[in-house]
């Protein structure tokens, strides 16, 4: 496990560079985010530990951060003063590109995957904004109507973005339908629907589906082999996962287990069943939804009933809340970061914290 102070700045996300296996970004803030400055660090991975590249003052704290897809050098970051910044690791101290449309705190920033000349922001304004990294102005603005935590675009197709909220729904937008009355929504799913938890009951007999009651959702990603399936987390310490072709249905399967919110979740880019969480309960755990269980083998799918994931480890090292985590893309399949309040960023094998192999 190898580690690096973010010392003065407590660390609100990390993100693994998708050209460098050696890169990672950290987005912090000083006093926890509340008031002061924000810092963006550079990370590369060497012989002798974590050492930064670059490292860049904000006036204002930073909550999140998106690498360049069209650039290698350049880093995308989300800030409390409503603005977007863009620096890249080959000019020093100001930021290349600064976009401000919105207007409050700016709480997530996601990079297009496949359309590669776009990116995304949410804000606490109640708002999803599209935009151009060639344009100074958004390409689009999509109305969510409550404060949005996480939003992101498909790596799947170009046009479909999807993001999560405080009143506890997951939103699909197709940027391909027409700008009717729902501004291009597709799919509404509320979180904490019929079927959204498991109760446990008597020894031997499977847990059963009941209502949760709503809690605001912090964080939500696209799994990475499965284009309709997407995961949630949040204030009530529960993953979901949802299939969107299927928003009635409820859940396709339930992770309780955190102590406290879940702050950040990211699937495997290598398994499709793998997902890792960073909670406020001091530690990481990576889950398997149980997707790979035969259908037959398992008493979890029968029914309505959503299946009952599986904690396959947890990471404890940190000492305050563990606000960010991300997969490597590149060599063996367990390499991730973390990062939290406690001023550190972890960068660590989840293989070595599991109770079962992968």
């Amino acid at each position: 496990m190898l580690q690096f102070r973010t010392e003065g700045f407590n660390g609100s996300a990390v993100k693994y560079s998708p050209f460098f296996d050696n890169r990672l970004a950290v987005a912090a803030s000083a006093n926890f985010g509340l008031v002061g400055n924000g810092r963006l660090y550079v990370l590369e991975l060497t012989p002798n530990g974590i050492v930064p590249l670059k490292f860049y003052t904000t006036q204002d704290a930073l909550y999140d951060l998106s690498w360049s897809e069209i650039n290698e050098n350049q880093v995308l970051v989300a800030s409390g003063d409503g603005s977007i910044k863009l620096f890249d690791s080959g000019v020093d101290e100001f930021p290349v590109q600064a976009w401000r449309e919105h207007n409050r705190e700016v709480f997530a920033v996601h990079w297009n995957l496949v359309a590669k000349d776009r990116f995304c922001s949410s804000s606490w304004d109640g708002t999803v904004k599209v935009w151009s990294p060639r344009r100074p102005e958004s390409l689009l603005t999509l109305p969510t109507h409550s404060c949005t935590y996480s939003a992101a675009f498909s790596p799947h197709s170009p046009d479909i973005l999807s993001c999560v909220t405080s009143d506890s729904h997951v939103r699909v937008y197709d940027l391909r339908t027409p700008a009717s009355a729902k501004n291009h929504l597709t799919v509404q799913i509320p979180i904490h629907g019929p079927a959204s938890t498991l109760v446990p009951m008597k020894p031997g007999m499977a847990p059963q589906p009941a209502a949760a009651p709503p809690s605001e959702c912090l964080t939500h990603d696209w799994n990475k082999y499965r284009p309709s399936v997407v995961a949630t987390g949040g204030v009530d310490r529960t993953v979901r996962t949802f299939d969107i072709r299927a928003p009635q249905q409820g859940p396709l399967s339930v992770m309780p287990g955190h102590d406290y919110a879940i702050r950040k979740l990211a699937w495997s880019p290598h398994l499709s069943n793998l997902l890792l969480t960073a909670s406020y309960d001091m530690t990481c755990r990576v889950w398997t939804d149980r997707s790979d269980a035969p259908g037959d083998a398992d008493p979890m799918r029968g029914g309505p009933s959503p299946i009952l994931g599986e904690e396959l480890g947890r990471m404890g090292h940190h000492t305050e809340f563990v606000t960010g985590v991300d997969w490597c893309l590149f060599g063996a399949e367990g390499w991730c970061a973390s990062v939290g309040w406690d001023e550190r960023v972890f960068v660590w094998d989840v293989r070595a914290f599991m109770n079962r192999p992968l």
